[in-house]
């Protein structure tokens, strides 16, 4: 599980690299063209919300496989090792059960007719690309916590 772990977050890294990347030069054009060629393009700031919709739930894959998600730690400070490990355990598979339920009605959502037929108003893509962020980045995220479970169960890291 690790590895494909690893395997994931290694394309999620370079795909996160090359999706910013796009996205800073498209707003740098959009802005390029707006105030200085006086001729805004139309389909810039459509794609880069598309573009940051998928960097966006990469990079909350990327966070848990990680650890760097925000936390409040306050109680855990003040526990044994058992006792963090044990919590540990709990909030893994209460994020679990609750990844599993959004990637039910994600897959649901985006496998549905009406976003089937649906296109984007400025560049007409079809709208399920950029839908399919939501449980690309979910399934990912599931890969990466069920990863970091098996590590827990292993106790291999304790945090």
């Amino acid at each position: 599980m690790k590895a494909l772990s690893n395997h994931i977050s290694t394309i999620e890294k370079y795909l996160a690299i090359v999706l910013m990347f796009a996205m800073a030069v498209i707003v740098a054009l959009a802005v390029l063209f707006r105030y200085v060629l006086n001729a805004p393009l139309s389909w810039a700031g459509e794609v880069s919300v598309f573009l940051l919709i998928w960097v966006s739930f990469i990079g909350g894959s990327l966070g848990l496989k990680y650890k760097s998600q925000a936390a409040v730690t306050i109680i855990i400070d003040y526990v044994s090792a058992r006792a963090k490990r044990i919590i540990a355990i709990i909030a893994h598979l209460l994020m679990l059960l609750f990844l599993i339920l959004l990637l039910y009605y994600s897959y649901t959502w985006v496998l549905s007719p009406g976003v089937a037929f649906q296109r984007s108003s400025a560049i007409l893509l079809p709208m399920w690309i950029p839908f399919s962020a939501v449980p690309i980045g979910l399934t990912f995220a599931g890969i990466h916590l069920l990863s970091n479970l098996v590590d827990l169960f292993r106790e291999e890291d304790v945090q």
